[in-house]
């Protein structure tokens, strides 16, 4: 009886999420709001989450939820890299990653050369690579001069960034927090004025590598004055990976008293092993966006320590085995990953990617002997 009432009340939440997410779809923001002010209301973003979970262990019926993948190894994946990419080498992996299905793509930053000289030919990469219409394509923009340059390039989405603590803002971008707020401001009048989306990322929402752990509250309480000030979505970045399913976990319990978690994101780096079980913890708190890099690309040149990011091949695998829709290839992803991993002589660090190709060579061995024997 009671999990037949768990099944009546999912089938139902379910057609509200449904109903939510076309509604999202067809640009109807003011509703789909309500209706997340009304599923949260009552918590019930949270419980058909467990809920769905639960259900195939329990032998229920689930529908399946959409999780966008937002793809940043062309960006933040290559950044720390100290030996220059070529170019054609960046526009390969992003046309590559153009057609996984992936409906945003992080490919470059305005950053003064000065300090991330891996992404200097940010403008080339913009002007000759393949753009996918169903794809955004976002870069990261500082400043307003960024701003300017993203806008000739055509971008229509932007990110600017800045972090919880105020030692690793000023070794990031120069300046404590207040100032790279302040910063912000003519940025998002000009982005508004152009219909330019702008996103922020803010690092070391767990722990910060100058200041040790970081409350939970500050990351709320900023997040929200970021929001206030006219951002679009909030990307929470455990920037050296020091995060665990408990530190994530009361990290969001303060952020959802202040924010809906369809205005969040989640960035998780791979340091201590831990990002996919975080992954886990923002699909219980209803986060569906999430970043990633393929073949575990990352680092960040600014946060001693800090490992790849979440491999996106292993993000997938893992939100289809959870039953969760995510509209990419995971095939493709495989492909582009090992890709950009031989161009840089490194070791693919996803361990779907790993698993699959060596499959490959098992199977093509296999089917060699096979053949050598029949002709016999």
């Amino acid at each position: 009886v009671c999990f037949g009432t768990l099944r009546s009340l999912h089938e139902s939440l379910a057609k509200l999420l449904e109903e939510a997410s076309q509604l999202r779809a067809s640009f109807k923001l003011s509703y789909y709001n309500e209706y997340k002010s009304y599923l949260s209301m009552f918590r019930y973003a949270t419980l058909a989450s467990r809920i769905s979970r639960e259900a195939p262990r329990r032998g229920l019926t689930t529908a399946s939820e959409f999780v966008q993948v937002n793809e940043v190894g062309a960006r933040d994946g290559l950044q720390n890299i100290r030996t220059f990419v070529d170019t054609d080498v960046k526009i390969n992996l992003i046309n590559r990653l153009s057609r996984t299905g992936l409906r945003n793509i992080d490919t470059t930053s305005f950053v003064s050369p000065k300090w991330i000289p891996q992404l200097a030919d940010n403008r080339e990469v913009l002007t000759r690579m393949w753009r996918n219409p169903a794809v955004s394509y976002s870069v990261l923009t500082p400043n307003l001069r960024g701003l300017e340059s993203a806008l000739e390039c055509g971008i229509k989405e932007v990110q600017v960034f800045t972090a919880v603590t105020d030692s690793f803002t000023r070794n990031n971008i120069s300046c404590n927090i207040e100032e790279s707020l302040e910063r912000f401001k003519p940025v998002l009048e000009m982005a508004k004025a152009h219909d330019v989306r702008v996103k922020a990322g803010l690092s070391c929402v767990v722990g910060c590598p100058y200041e040790g752990s970081v409350h939970p509250d500050k990351v709320a309480s900023l997040s929200k004055r970021l929001v206030d000030m006219g951002i679009q979505e909030i990307n929470l970045a455990d920037t050296i990976g020091v995060g665990t399913p408990g530190s994530v976990d009361a990290m969001l319990k303060s952020v959802s008293q202040l924010l809906p978690p369809n205005l969040l994101a989640l960035h998780f780096h791979d340091t201590y092993g831990q990002a996919l079980a975080n992954c886990v913890v923002g699909l219980d708190h209803g986060v569906r966006i999430f970043e990633s890099s393929v073949s575990g690309l990352g680092g960040c040149p600014f946060a001693p320590g800090a490992t790849g990011n979440v491999a996106t091949e292993d993000l997938v695998y893992m939100l289809h085995g959870y039953g969760y829709t995510t509209g990419l290839h995971l095939e493709g992803l495989i492909e582009a990953g090992e890709y950009i991993s031989q161009h840089l002589g490194r070791v693919n660090m996803s361990r779907v990617a790993t698993a699959t190709i060596a499959k490959r060579k098992r199977d093509s061995n296999t089917s060699d002997k096979t053949v050598g024997q029949g002709a016999h």
